[in-house]
């Protein structure tokens, strides 16, 4: 039977996956809502208006609107369907744009439950990645200690011999 450990990364990954291939399209297409995409691509505006070095650098808001959304669904399929460490990856870009997108949301002086979900999101990318992380730290421990205890136990056959 799988461990808790597995059980809470599988289902972090497979949840957190899905949610942001979803917002991603979102962000990308217009054809899960309407609503949704246009509402995306007014705060995209004001984030841009908000930061003109972005404007500078040659960035528009729907340059950036797009490369949040491509990342969030690209990073989205690789939590729901690959295996490994690409995970760890995934899971950490997210939590790189996570903390971007909070970013743009304090500049523009966006209300709390404006960006209460990224809040939620990020907590749960940087719960995902160290129980993850943790879990690839601990048998390396309980090896050391198992050396350590054979070692113990040949140091005190010797000084009994």
């Amino acid at each position: 039977m799988a461990s808790p450990r597995t059980v809470t990364i599988v289902a972090l990954s497979f949840a957190l996956g899905l949610f942001f291939v979803f917002m991603g399209t979102i962000k990308l297409t217009p054809r899960l809502s309407k609503d949704a995409y246009s509402e995306m691509k007014r705060a995209y505006k004001s984030y841009a208006k908000a930061l003109p070095g972005l404007k500078k650098i040659g960035i528009s808001s729907v340059l950036l609107r797009k490369i949040i959304g491509s990342l969030e669904v690209g990073c989205g399929v690789v939590l729901t369907l690959v295996p490994g460490r690409p995970k760890d990856v995934a899971n950490f870009l997210l939590l790189l744009v996570m903390l971007a997108v909070l970013f743009f949301h304090q500049l523009v002086g966006d209300p709390l439950k404006r960006y209460a979900h990224a809040l939620v999101f990020g907590i749960l990318l940087t719960c995902r990645l160290l129980i993850a992380r943790q879990s690839e730290d601990r048998p390396e421990r309980e090896d050391s200690r198992e050396e350590q205890q054979i070692n113990d136990q040949e140091k005190n056959k010797v000084k009994q011999s």
